[in-house]
């Protein structure tokens, strides 16, 4: 059974920086889809962030990460990364992999749906 697992939150101060790794228990080359996602307390999980495609040379934001956030992923190391930075208070959730092999709805990368693996999740903080 395929896993992911997420790592590298914590507590930041505004305008710092984290970066978030995801290790997956087969090669990452093997998804055509992943992408992060974040879920604030009392709010739907959000999109953040997708590579798509074999090459992984497709990346998607959502609007207000664009510019500070950055995916990549290391098929070497069977990892996926999100590097944060100028984190503000508004970044604050549990942040949460996912992960799939098929190419099927790849157009809805930004939607739960088009992925079968998820990661347990990491906090991240981000205070005032």
């Amino acid at each position: 059974q395929v896993q992911l697992e997420e790592s590298g939150g914590g507590l930041v101060q505004a305008g710092g920086s984290l970066t978030l790794s995801c290790a997956a228990s087969e090669r990452t080359g093997s998804f055509y889809k992943m992408a992060w996602f974040r879920q604030a307390p009392g709010k739907e999980r959000e999109f953040v962030a997708a590579v798509i495609g074999w090459s992984g040379a497709s990346t998607y934001y959502r609007k207000n990460v664009k510019g500070r956030f950055t995916i990549s992923r290391d098929s070497a190391k069977n990892e996926l990364y999100l590097q944060m930075n100028s984190l503000q208070p508004e970044d604050t959730a549990t942040y949460y992999c996912a992960a799939d092999h098929g190419s099927d709805d790849s157009d809805y990368y930004y939607t739960r749906s088009p992925y079968s693996l998820w990661g347990q999740g990491t906090q991240v903080t981000v205070s005032s």
